[in-house]
């Protein structure tokens, strides 16, 4: 029997993983429901400003900070040692230093508080695997629409400005281009000649096709995608997960055994018993 094998599978997970299986199914649950109430806590204190007399802005950022110290312990009990790594730490800090400190007379955050504030948003894209993929797919998507942009206000604004009053800038051309990609189509600014409305019409093509990105990536963050029934479900990659299967498989390993033995020892006994005893001499 491989004794260094059963001893590195018995060995219990590392620092910074799930406590075991029960704890990682927890904290996928838990990641699933708590992904929309974090981020919300990460954006609205940039946004509202607590202000003395405001308690609805003082509420909210209370609230937020509340969550984001719910998330802290939730993480240090699912985890082992989640305090000694540097995510835990960072988690910890962020705690601490975005606390309600308004609260108290005469205490001031200033730009400091802001900054602070958004070290959640960078938590976020540490620790968050599902916002880390959306700021990807979001990135790429912004890349992409911002090439459209510039090619295509570029390629109007040299078309359409020499017979063209509405194209007089190139931020009239830009502005053109925004609104003709996201389909918006206000109509103040139109182009005229033939390369214009060819450009319009590739600007409105990519448009569409990016909104359709952009609808799917969300779609795909919040959950709203139907999930195929006869897809195989893709195997473990948590370590504790591929640790408890390694002990499974060594458990029924060692079941075998146990069953071969047992024939073996009943083989044993009934040659026992067809043995003849040995007659008097």
């Amino acid at each position: 029997m491989n004794t260094t094998g059963g001893g590195a599978a018995a060995a219990g997970p590392r620092r910074g993983q799930p406590r075991d299986a029960a704890a990682a199914a927890a904290l996928a649950t838990y990641d699933r429901r708590a992904r929309i109430p974090i981020i919300l806590s990460a954006v609205l204190p940039l946004i509202v400003v607590p202000e003395q007399g405001n308690w609805i802005a003082i509420l909210i950022n209370v609230v937020s900070w509340l969550v984001f110290v719910a998330d802290f312990f939730v993480h240090q009990r699912l985890f082992v040692n989640y305090l000694g790594t540097r995510l835990g730490r960072f988690d910890l800090a962020i705690v601490l230093l975005t606390a309600p400190w308004f609260l108290l007379s005469g205490a001031q955050g200033g730009g400091i508080v802001v900054v602070l504030r958004l070290a959640r948003l960078g938590r976020l894209l540490i620790a968050t695997k599902g916002v880390r993929h959306l700021f990807a797919r979001l990135g790429r998507v912004a890349i992409v629409a911002g090439a459209v942009l510039l090619v295509g206000a570029a390629m109007a604004f040299y078309a359409e400005r020499p017979v063209n009053p509405e194209f007089a800038t190139f931020g009239d051309a830009v502005w053109w281009a925004v609104v003709t990609l996201t389909t918006v189509g206000y109509g103040d600014i139109v182009p005229i000649t033939t390369a214009g409305r060819v450009d319009g019409a590739a600007i409105m093509i990519m448009g569409v096709a990016l909104l359709g990105l952009l609808a799917g990536s969300l779609a795909s963050f919040f959950g709203l995608e139907p999930k195929s029934s006869g897809a195989e479900p893709e195997p473990p990659h948590d370590p504790v997960l591929a640790e408890l299967a390694q002990l499974r498989a060594e458990v029924k390993e060692l079941a075998g055994l146990r069953d071969q033995l047992a024939v073996l020892t009943r083989q044993l006994a009934a040659g026992d018993k067809r043995a003849p005893d040995p007659g008097p001499e």
